[in-house]
């Protein structure tokens, strides 16, 4: 049950139309979380929340670093062996942002000044937030003040922030005051606990600290420079942070420093006349380690710092536009005739790289680095939402965040183990490669990361050719993900038939509305389209590089006994499929159970895991999302077109919603299948899942995964493209209400631009060094060359009106004979009677 957008879903006259910007005319305190992350800067390691410079009024002050984080024993009620033992959250750094400003010693603060205009404003062309405002002060003094705030793609480590003042009607004393604070993770800067991030039950949300998380190490001024310094308790990583203050005026000042271990402040006292403009530049630096001393990484900060001092600071934003402009080029998705639309898709694509382009060493987190939610955690989202754009356009990003996977493959080793299995078995969620996942049946029993892990690999190098990596590093992921599939199920003849199949047990698919089951058809299907990566991939390096070959065997004590026995048990492997109804079950018990009857549910009763016990939901036909769906996607070829349309017309009514992963891959399948306008509703609902704050949590941060899902709806779903063991199709299916799709897509090293219209897809060849480039569109191989784009009419496809409903299911027929019935649990009072006939009861 998404949510169903009517028309426009965000005040348009609080947030204009801009294809290249957000802007924010009004200020209102309501949302003030939700819109700090929505103007959220970063650069993938470093991300500034878009708290307001005043440093006052706040729903969570943020500022994060990809994978800085704490560690804390996880305690559980009733423990087991092999549960999860650490858990990790990211810190909430020494906060930068922060220069407050003072006329006539009265502060700006934002919630209750007087202002007589107000912009904010976050460019997707420059990077940079801005925010103009004329200020009537309470002396009835006219005050214009501008800043910008950057967190530079350039330049890892680096942040600059300025802020401009201009008295208009009067002179005044101006103070501002530029700080460096360390707010205790969970708490504000008075030590007061925070209840931003953490009021109420929501597991979507992250953990709250407790006690001195950052431990002072040191503290410096020289000059406009102050440094602090800090070890986190526990998890031993440091970080240094370092501010360099620079003033622009023409009227009299004089400068105040105070460095203590949690503060570092520089304050100017300034005489200002009407009509001179005050000019105060913050360039900030943040470098941290896992076990480098803090006093070596304040050197690196000055490096930082440094440099940008010699260059000026207005050479960060000037490369800052040029790498900007070079990342829409290989990256930006058009959409014809469809203004609103194109901001939003653009402010999705925005905050892709904002969340993944400096990752280097690190995971892209579910939020990040724009809030705490999910505590800072790498998940599955990455591989299967994240990735493909990534490496459809920014090929290097996608190999750092898999090189990541593979420094993670010695635990993931050791994962395996503790759970009695061979091979490696990924973390659920993780920050340093450990399982931090406490509730096993929705975490750990998630085997195919694995599998999911595997895709992205097999996915990344079909379209980079990257076959250097593949060699020396992705092809020990494969076979040790591979090795786990093998030792983990197990062969049975399957009733009915004449033929042992593979099953695997025990496990819980993408779907966390329903847990540890046998036989999930997500979870075969991915698992078998491993093994096969695995096979593929050896048999080519044994035939093109034997010498590397006998590495991997020596490396991994591989056989080829063992090569074999992975291709026998890809091809055994058991996909579920119902005859009688004509699907794929999503395991072997689940239309065992009856239906959760969705439309009849009470608005205040969603998302179901806020307001039902999860044995409650695991005992019904419901879905936070479709993993059958989803498979159908990812392993679009294994499955025909019939067979994706009805297991998408039984799915489709039992999905809630409830995850944002959701909305974008039913969006793709819907296109595929024909139900157009479904497919249309479903995209509106993803790309605006943050932007209108569709599940009531974006002040936690940004949803990643579902930005990421936004860029394949729009070319897998509407663009029809499809990437099969290097193979390359296409099959748009345009929105009626869109004049035009225009994406571009680098395919092995060759930029290809695509420009789909309702009767015909266009390619040209941009870039690269290849003459030609072969491609399928709806089933027919055509050639791409460079001597002139090639235009493709298209076949029209069938439409189907309207959606699947449950009303078309229910009351279907199972197997054994037995009528699948809908239900919606109720909540009974405790003072509630019940008159029971015990001899009813009795046998």
């Amino acid at each position: 049950m998404t949510t169903t957008l009517s028309g426009d879903p965000i005040d348009r006259s609080r947030y204009p139309v801009d294809p290249w910007a957000l802007r924010e005319t009004r200020y209102e305190p309501e949302d003030l979380g939700k819109n700090e992350t929505l103007f959220s800067v970063g650069n993938g390691y470093l991300g500034l929340r878009g708290n307001v410079e005043d440093g006052r009024d706040a729903h969570t002050h943020g500022t994060f670093i990809n994978g800085f984080h704490e560690v804390w024993p996880i305690r559980h009620a009733e423990d087991a062996y092999g549960f999860a033992k650490v858990g990790q959250s990211i810190v909430n750094v020494p906060d930068a942002k922060i220069m407050r400003l003072y006329v006539d010693d009265e502060p700006l603060l934002i919630s209750v000044a007087d202002l007589e205009s107000y912009e904010r404003t976050l460019s997707f062309r420059d990077g940079v937030l801005t925010r103009e405002l004329l200020w009537r002060t309470p002396s009835g003094k006219h005050v214009h003040v501008k800043s910008r705030r950057m967190v530079s793609f350039a330049e890892r480590h680096l942040a600059v922030m300025d802020l401009e003042v201009t008295l208009l009607d009067a002179d005044a004393p101006v103070v501002v005051s530029a700080q460096i604070l360390n707010r205790q993770d969970g708490f504000d800067e008075y030590h007061m606990t925070s209840t931003a991030m953490g009021a109420g039950f929501d597991p979507r949300r992250g953990a709250n600290l407790s006690g001195r998380v950052l431990q002072p190490v040191l503290h410096d001024q020289a000059g406009n420079r102050v440094v602090l310094g800090y070890r986190v308790t526990e998890s031993g990583m440091t970080l240094a942070v370092a501010a360099d203050h620079q003033i622009e005026t023409t009227d009299a000042y004089e400068v105040k420093t105070q460095v203590e271990q949690d503060l570092a402040k520089q304050v100017f006292r300034v005489q200002a006349t009407k009509g001179t403009t005050l000019r105060i530049t913050k360039t900030v630096s943040y470098h941290t380690s896992r076990r480098i001393p803090p006093v070596e990484l304040v050197d690196r900060c000055r490096r930082t710092l440094d440099r940008i001092q010699a260059e000026g600071v207005e050479s960060a934003f000037t490369r800052q536009r040029a790498w900007l402009d070079a990342f829409w080029e290989r990256s930006d998705v058009e959409i014809g005739g469809q203004p609103a639309l194109q901001q939003a898709v653009r402010w999705n694509l925005f905050q892709l790289i904002q969340a993944a382009a400096r990752a280097e060493g690190t995971g892209v987190p579910a939020k990040g680095v724009t809030g705490s939610g999910y505590d800072g955690h790498y998940f599955w989202d990455t591989e299967i939402y994240v990735l493909p754009f990534l490496t459809y356009t920014s090929p290097g990003y996608a190999r750092n965040a898999l090189r990541f996977r593979y420094t993670m493959l010695d635990a993931a080793r050791r994962r395996a183990v503790e759970l009695n299995q061979r091979g490696a078995l990924y973390p659920w969620r993780t920050i340093n490669g450990e399982e931090a996942s406490a509730y096993y049946a929705a975490g750990t029993a998630q085997y195919h990361i694995d599998a999911d892990i595997s895709h992205a690999v097999s996915q990344y190098v079909a379209a980079t050719g990257d076959r250097s990596f593949l060699k020396r590093e992705a092809i020990d992921v494969l076979v040790e993900t591979a090795r786990l599939w093998a030792d983990l199920g197990f062969w049975r003849r399957t009733a009915g038939t004449e033929e042992d199949a593979f099953h695997i047990y025990g496990v819980t698919g993408p779907d966390e509305y329903t847990t540890v089951v046998n036989d999930n058809l997500f979870t075969n299907v991915m698992a078998r389209a491993n093994l096969r990566a695995a096979v593929r991939n050896l048999r080519w390096l044994a035939d093109t590089d034997p010498s590397a070959f006998r590495q991997v065997l020596n490396r991994l004590a591989l056989t080829e006994e063992e090569i074999d026995a992975f291709a026998q048990v890809a091809e055994g492997m058991h996909v579920p499929f119902d005859e009688r109804l004509g699907i794929h079950p999503q395991d072997d018990d689940f239309l065992s159970k009856e239906m959760w009857d969705l439309p009849n549910t009470p608005a205040d009763k969603l998302p179901l895991l806020l307001h039902y016990h999860p044995l409650v939901i695991y005992r019904h036909q419901v879905l936070k999302q479709a993993d059958v769906v989803l498979a159908l996607h990812l392993q679009g070829d294994e499955f025909s077109l019939e067979e994706k349309r009805a297991d998408f017309e039984y799915y489709d009514p039992l999905t809630t919603g409830d995850s944002t992963l959701s909305a974008v891959v039913q969006s793709i399948i819907a296109a595929e299948v024909g139900y157009a306008d479904l497919a249309e509703t479903y995209f509106a609902t993803a790309v605006y899942v943050d932007l209108a704050d569709l599940h009531h949590n974006a002040d936690a941060g940004v949803h990643v995964a579902s930005v990421g899902g936004v860029w394949n709806a729009l070319v897998a779903g509407f663009g029809g493209m499809r990437d099969y063991l290097g193979s390359w199709s296409f099959d748009p299916r345009l929105p009626q209400s869109w004049d035009s799709l225009t994406f571009p897509m680098t395919l092995q090293g060759n930029r290809l631009r695509v420009h789909v219209l309702h009767d015909s897809i266009t390619f040209t060849l941009e870039t690269g060094d290849a003459p030609e480039v072969p491609l399928v569109v709806q089933g027919r191989p055509v050639i791409v060359t460079r001597e002139a784009p090639l235009t493709v009419a298209l076949t029209p496809i069938e439409i189907l009106p309207g959606r699947p409903l449950l009303r078309d299911i229910a009351g279907s027929v199972r197997e054994d004979g037995s009528i699948i019935r809908t239900t919606v649990p109720d909540h009974p009072s405790l003072g509630d009677s019940y008159d029971v006939d015990l001899g009813s009861l009795q046998p």
